[in-house]
């Protein structure tokens, strides 16, 4: 078959269609076909047997800020340890330093990225001033999607969060006015500003070393108040509603409330997912992350929520912190800063609750691709069949995958004290972005392969409704 630069053969392939036996042909970046055994020849023949073909994951919820605070992590650290992972697509969020909040600032981030990053990038941007202009131009510049807080600014933070937070309700409905008139969609981080700050005035009367204030200073009804004003506002406003990182049953109850009063979508994340306040009690304020890790019986009701569409998406909210910002507030969980590094535990955790029979490998693959490719206009990635892009990972579904900080790429390891020691069923052996293997226990390619993604088209929202 001419043309063809590379096949995979006698992999297990997850398609559109679900799990076939064929070879996958790949020419130009793309996938040229789905062969059968056996047929076609190329230059470069990788051997998938006893192993699983799947679409590469698409975080959607990554920040990295590059290239301030160079102690945390640069774009090529952090980009090799998605990669690792099995993320060949990722979304930056719009906390740099400056804000990505004007479409020069987007072009700015664009170009950081494109000669560090190795893999697939897009960019989330503020609305910045909410101006017609401002936010077309944004638009026009590539951006992915749009993002808010609900919450004011931390102190001293102004220039990375400008044109991002916005605690006043009339400022939150103008942003998603905004997003709507552009067809993007505006991702929120939703709690409620006014009930944090009573919240977060009691809590400090508490023990600052115990991760219960933690709790304490951030309740789930914060989140379940701020994510139901936003949906009242959006059967208003019209926009492609995206709530991030939900955390708990009481939120789980609003979103099934409101389903199908207007468009919109959530995730939820692997530290919410396999991780419980007990974990953060051991691990300390490693394990701080806004908003907080729950309690099982939230954890037992984001499955529910996952398992019946309530909930469409898994991300990392990847935020890697130095060992040194997070020691130095090792006794107050109200001053250490917020985050833990995910993108070399997002797939093989996944692929553990395949293989303890929570969830499908169809449904696992649709929360960490399929669906965010369909939501965000990428229409070319997600899936694996002819015309999509090559962005592929080969696992296997038996093996196991520790994560130790002496193994994992990102800068952060020795901050994923949430994760040290855990062991996952389901192990990332490949990974191939456009055609081109970057991972194959080690990497492979070289900085700034990565390519530039943004939306093709914003078709209607339906996410894959398979099995648990």
């Amino acid at each position: 078959m001419a043309g063809i630069q590379t096949i995979i053969r006698n992999a297990t392939v997850l398609t559109p269609e679900g799990l076939i036996e064929r070879d996958v042909a790949i020419s130009e970046g793309g996938i040229a076909a789905l062969l059968p055994r056996g047929e076609g020849t190329a230059p470069e023949i990788i051997d998938g047997t006893g192993r699983h073909l799947l679409p590469g994951a698409i975080d959607i919820h990554f920040h990295i800020r590059a290239p301030a605070y160079p102690d945390r992590g640069t774009v090529e650290s952090e980009t090799r340890a998605a990669a690792a992972g099995g993320i060949t697509t990722l979304f930056e969020m719009p906390i740099s330093k400056p804000c990505c909040n004007t479409a020069e600032r987007v072009e700015m981030r664009k170009a950081h990225f494109a000669e560090h990053a190795f893999i697939n990038f897009g960019l989330i941007a503020a609305p910045g001033d909410l101006s017609r202009e401002g936010v077309a131009a944004m638009r026009d510049a590539g951006a992915v999607a749009f993002k808010i807080f609900t919450t004011p600014a931390p102190e001293g933070r102004d220039d990375e969060f400008f044109g991002l937070a916005f605690p006043d309700e009339a400022d939150q409905l103008a942003a998603l006015r905004a997003a709507a008139r552009v067809g993007l969609p505006v991702i929120a981080h939703a709690e409620s500003a006014q009930l944090l700050a009573h919240a977060e005035r009691v809590a400090h009367g508490l023990d600052l070393a115990d991760a219960r204030t933690h709790l304490a200073a951030r309740p789930d009804i914060c989140e379940a108040v701020a994510v139901a004003k936003l949906l009242t506002m959006n059967m208003d406003a019209g926009a492609r509603l995206h709530i991030a990182h939900v955390t708990s049953a009481r939120t789980v109850d609003v979103l099934r409330r409101f389903r199908g009063t207007s468009d919109f979508s959530a995730e939820t994340c692997p530290h919410y997912l396999f991780r419980t306040e007990a974990d953060v009690t051991r691990a300390g304020v490693f394990a701080k992350i806004n908003p907080p890790v729950r309690t099982k019986a939230d954890q037992d009701a984001l499955w529910d929520a996952i398992r019946d569409g309530t909930i469409a998406h898994v991300t990392t909210d990847h935020a890697a912190f130095s060992h040194a910002e997070k020691l130095a507030s090792a006794n107050n969980f109200l001053e250490a800063p917020p985050g833990t590094p995910g993108s070399e535990v997002l797939v093989p955790g996944m692929l553990d609750a395949v293989a303890k029979g929570r969830i499908s490998l169809e449904k696992a693959m649709a929360l960490l691709s399929g669906n965010a490719a369909r939501r965000f206009g990428l229409t070319d990635k997600g899936r694996i069949a002819p015309g999509a892009d090559a962005d592929l990972i080969l696992v296997d579904l038996a093996a196991e995958t520790e994560i130790r900080p002496d193994t994992m790429l990102s800068f952060a390891r020795d901050v994923a004290q949430l994760y040290h020691g855990a062991r996952f069923t389901g192990r990332v052996l490949r990974t191939i972005v456009a055609g081109k293997t970057v991972y194959d226990g080690a990497i492979l390619a070289a900085p700034g392969s990565g390519r530039f993604t943004s939306p093709l088209a914003a078709p209607a929202y339906a996410p894959e409704r398979m099995s648990a």
